[in-house]
């Protein structure tokens, strides 16, 4: 897809979402989640993501701040807390809605229970 086409095999099989753009946090996540049965070297992930090894680095340390992820030197793993990667997940939904209806700069005035508790 990074020449802005696809094979038309690959279009007709594809589902809807299946070309949204995500960003490379949610790439990140979706990636561990559907490799839950290992755990990965950051470099391992961004080279499987097409992502620079830094900016993946960074990534999950924050996942790992917020608890969704999981580390042991230098092994990175999905959090095994489904409740919390699920609460996560939507309140990301949520913050994009919102994002949509209200505009970005006034989303920092929107508080939820659900932003507290994966904080």
């Amino acid at each position: 897809m990074s020449n802005g086409a696809i094979d038309i095999e690959e279009f007709e099989n594809a589902d809807g979402d299946d070309f949204e753009e995500r960003t490379d946090t949610e790439r990140i996540v979706v990636f561990l989640d559907e490799h839950d049965d290992r755990a990965w070297k950051a470099a391992s992930i961004a080279e499987r993501l097409g992502l620079e090894t830094d900016a993946v680095s960074a990534i999950l340390s924050r996942l790992k701040e917020r608890g969704l992820v999981r580390h042991k030197r230098p092994y990175w793993a999905i959090t095994d807390d489904e409740e919390r990667l699920q609460s996560a997940y939507r309140l990301h939904r949520f913050h994009e809605t919102a994002d949509d209806q209200y505009g970005e700069e006034h989303l920092e005035d929107l508080q939820t229970d659900e932003l507290e508790d994966v904080q």
